[in-house]
């Protein structure tokens, strides 16, 4: 997975920008905030990369700071927030306007985000809660044996027996390729192993 690219911008609008790395041009999506931060054509410049990957679908997304792709990151995770809404939350509102949103449970600060409801915006705040504070320990992103724990405990708290959910967190830890996977798309993956299993 690429996780950071430095090279020459060859290209940028409103949308992202093309970014030559050794004679190969990376298409990478951004938010307004960075692209509005990066250098003049031609110039050098080192983004974060955030890789999406889908079936039929292979993403770059690029941020001027770590801080900026962890936030995009867990706002993934987040039921009804898709990477068009994110990247429109990271450029409308700097990170330490997003942190105090998040801090104060400002929905309505959220809710001038073009696509943001208010509905989104609450469950933007209590998943964000906590999580957007500054420091980098804050932005530390959750180590694979923390994401498997809390998978366990979601399949445990609907109903399933602790011999079901440690065979399939033991599958899914032989099948995990380091590949990143927002968290709802796990559990769905967890609950089809688990009914193969009970068949």
């Amino acid at each position: 997975m690429i996780g950071r690219l430095t090279g020459f911008i060859a290209y940028k609008d409103t949308d992202g920008l093309l970014l030559d790395v050794g004679g190969v041009a990376y298409e990478i999506a951004a938010p307004l905030s960075t692209l509005a931060a990066l250098p003049a054509l031609g110039q050098k410049a080192t983004l974060e990369i955030h890789t999406h990957v889908r079936e039929d679908d292979l993403r770059l997304f690029g941020f001027g700071s770590r801080r900026d792709k962890i936030a995009f990151r867990t706002m993934l995770r987040i039921s009804g927030v898709g990477p068009k809404m994110a990247l429109a939350v990271l450029g409308a509102l700097s990170g330490e306007q997003l942190s105090a949103a998040i801090r104060d449970a400002d929905t309505r600060r959220l809710c001038a985000v073009p696509g943001v409801g208010k509905k989104t915006a609450e469950r933007m705040i209590l998943e964000l809660g906590g999580k957007l504070e500054l420091g980098d320990a804050a932005f530390e992103e959750p180590s694979k044996d923390s994401v498997f724990s809390e998978l366990s405990s979601a399949l445990k708290n609907l109903g399933f027996k602790p011999a079901q959910v440690e065979r399939v967190i033991s599958e899914l830890k032989k099948e995990d390729e380091g590949e990143e996977m927002p968290f709802g798309d796990m559990l769905r993956k967890a609950l089809l192993l688990v009914q193969e299993k009970s068949r």
